[in-house]
């Protein structure tokens, strides 16, 4: 048998593969809370070693798009116990991803109250689609006090915790994809003068303390970070010192003994390719679980498994069309299409509706 379908560890945790679904927005929380839909979803994809879910805000302030879910209610908290119960009987272990997503978003896309948050007042190129009027330029965002900064660390530690009590295994940081922890790592979004911008060390300051406050609320085994060196969604774009920068932070996540680092590689979509340097960087310099995605497809999972390039290998798009992926690429049998029409509507249709092998 192929080593991708054979029993891995992640920590303390035995996965059941070595294969992750990886986080997909779905844009089907109605309410900001998750439900009975996204219970089925997820169960749907359990074949799994490990899922780890969409981004979900640990803030209102965090809710950038349309329909996405948070954690930073008792009825998300309820939510999420149906999502995380019906995922574990069927065997896989699943983290949630925290996704705050900063600049990216649109006052008509967050409640009452809620504001548009980043780095610096600068805003995101492009646009984004609201719900209440279409599609819409990206807001100029507030830039965050000290005390903002400090009210979203203590956002992100208490979401940890309420994580831990829906029955999630652990979560994940979102750190990548033009997301407000990257957006403070980026030197185009945070043009602070003060301890949070600048050199690296102070741009990946916040970042860093999000880190160790999830990691002194739940413990450094049930933590994870995803980061895009070379991404360039949501306007961020390459920079001269891009290796250098990440060469730190991947010294500075080792020291904190993270259980993962999953890095993306956008690519496949069209962005600059990942260095090999960069992912061996991660691979020589971070000690615990390297993750890799992006593109991957049976053989190629297989291959850099056993080349021992990282620990886990995480599948966007081909587990959204096809709930039974890990049995399909066993057997060798024809996947199911994504409708990319669907990829962000509300309801069931292109969502709970690919046929399973029959």
């Amino acid at each position: 048998m192929d080593k991708i379908y054979t029993p891995a560890q992640l920590g303390s945790l035995a996965l059941q593969n070595h294969l992750v679904m990886a986080p997909m927005t779905r844009n089907r929380a109605t309410g900001n809370i998750p439900n009975e839909l996204m219970a089925e979803y997820y169960a749907q994809r359990a074949g799994a070693g490990l899922i780890v879910t969409e981004g979900v805000s640990p803030s209102p302030n965090g809710l950038g798009y349309p329909r996405i879910p948070g954690i930073f209610s008792a009825e998300q908290v309820t939510g999420w116990a149906k999502v995380t119960a019906a995922v574990h009987a069927k065997g896989a272990k699943i983290f949630m991803q925290f996704m705050h997503c900063g600049r990216i978003g649109h006052p008509l896309n967050v409640p009452a109250g809620a504001r548009v948050l980043g780095p610096s007042a600068v805003a995101a190129a492009g646009e984004i689609y609201t719900d209440a009027e279409g599609m819409k330029p990206h807001a100029v965002p507030q830039a965050m006090s000290e005390a903002d900064i400090r009210t979203a660390v203590e956002e992100f530690a208490r979401a940890a915790k309420s994580a831990v009590e829906a029955g999630f295994d652990g979560v994940e940081l979102h750190a990548a994809n033009g997301y407000l922890l990257e957006q403070f790592i980026r030197p185009n979004s945070n043009q602070r003068q003060d301890q949070y911008g600048g050199a690296i060390e102070n741009r990946v300051r916040f970042p860093l303390e999000v880190v160790d406050a999830v990691i002194k609320t739940i413990g450094k085994d049930k933590v994870g970070i995803r980061l895009s060196p070379y991404g360039v969604f949501n306007d961020m774009p390459i920079y001269d010192a891009m290796e250098a920068d990440y060469t730190y932070l991947a010294q500075q996540l080792n020291a904190r003994g993270l259980v993962y680092v999953h890095l993306v590689d956008h690519s496949p979509m069209g962005a600059p390719k990942v260095p090999d340097s960069i992912k061996q960087v991660f691979r020589t310099t971070f000690k615990g679980t390297l993750i890799l995605s992006g593109g991957y497809d049976a053989g190629r999972a297989e291959k850099d498994i056993v080349e021992n390039r990282c620990d886990l290998v995480a599948v966007g798009r081909p587990f959204l069309a096809n709930p039974d992926l890990v049995a399909r690429w066993k057997t060798g049998a024809p996947l199911n299409a994504a409708d990319q029409q669907t990829f962000y509507t509300p309801g069931p249709k292109g969502y709970t509706d690919y046929p399973l092998m029959s």
